[in-house]
């Protein structure tokens, strides 16, 4: 649940709330400045790292709360004084949630996932399914695409269906640096679809589920079409070729960490080999296949 979803639940109830954001770290640190965590008498909401330090803020909030304190601040070194090794230093600010602390998480929530990369999943079979339900977890728009309506129940609130007559026209309409991961019913279908976004040019991440023969097959019609070196950028197997698991489930956490590094990483250029000889092809870098 979000911050602003948290906090919106709790006023409806007549709960008091605090709002403890992070505002300065030096050294090491669980978070990042402007991480934050929602605390009621009864219930906290989002994270600011966990440990002794979050137990403290959470203290000191319900503090606030029981005493009708509006405002405070939280200077912790994260050393064996509270019982953290982390090294560094983080201030915390405290202050009681209201309306407009509300709207200022719900516009944060907005800006959030305007800026949250796209996933485009074509296929909801068992691995598509298991895929996108991976990958909601994550900061993600993930669309899971299938021209079979019927395929499309039973996933997380924050996955977008789109049952679509022609799959592939979706990749046209999908904003730029958006991911594609393609698993359909058909072969062909995956040709089709694969091909278009590696033609679009600026595709974070295009992956394939498959085996090296369908890739090959791939390869020999790009190379028909003139565009041999699309097959580059293509990840295939996606997932990697470290753990030879083919329950879908196993194929949809890997693929989801596979992806996770490509989208989330601010270096995109020097992703490193972590999934053994099927390493991540993220498409700002392209690199020469060796499969």
């Amino acid at each position: 649940m979000s911050l602003a979803a948290a906090l919106r639940a709790a006023l409806a109830a007549g709960d008091s709330a605090v709002l403890v954001t992070v505002t300065e770290v030096r050294g090491s640190t669980p978070r990042e400045a402007g991480a934050a965590m929602l605390v009621t008498t009864d219930g906290m909401a989002g994270t600011i790292g966990g440990g002794r330090l979050e137990f403290e803020a959470i203290e000191r909030a319900r503090m606030m709360l029981e005493a009708g304190e509006d405002t405070a601040r939280m200077d912790v070194p994260l050393g064996p004084e509270i019982g953290q090794c982390c090294g560094g230093r983080v201030q915390l600010d405290l202050a009681r949630a209201d309306d407009v602390t509300l709207q200022a998480l719900a516009r944060d929530d907005e800006a959030r996932r305007a800026a949250q990369p796209t996933v485009l999943i074509f296929g909801a079979g068992h691995t598509g399914r298991a895929l996108a339900t991976a990958l909601a977890l994550l900061p993600f728009s993930v669309r899971l695409v299938d021209s079979r309506p019927e395929t499309l129940h039973g996933l997380p609130d924050t996955v977008t269906t789109v049952a679509a007559a022609l799959p592939e026209a979706e990749v046209d309409a999908a904003p730029p640096g958006a991911a594609y991961v393609v698993m359909t019913h058909e072969h062909s279908l995956d040709f089709l679809i694969a091909g278009a976004a590696l033609a679009r040019g600026d595709a974070a991440y295009v992956g394939m589920i498959g085996s090296a023969t369908k890739r090959e097959r791939l390869r020999r019609d790009l190379e028909a079409a003139g565009r041999g070196g699309d097959i580059d950028r293509l990840t295939l197997p996606i997932g990697g070729a470290a753990v030879r698991d083919k329950r879908p489930e196993v194929i949809a956490a890997l693929t989801a960490a596979e992806m996770a590094t490509c989208l989330l990483s601010s270096q995109q250029e020097i992703v490193i080999d972590r999934f053994a000889a099927a390493s991540a092809r993220c498409n700002s870098a392209p690199v020469r296949s060796t499969r």
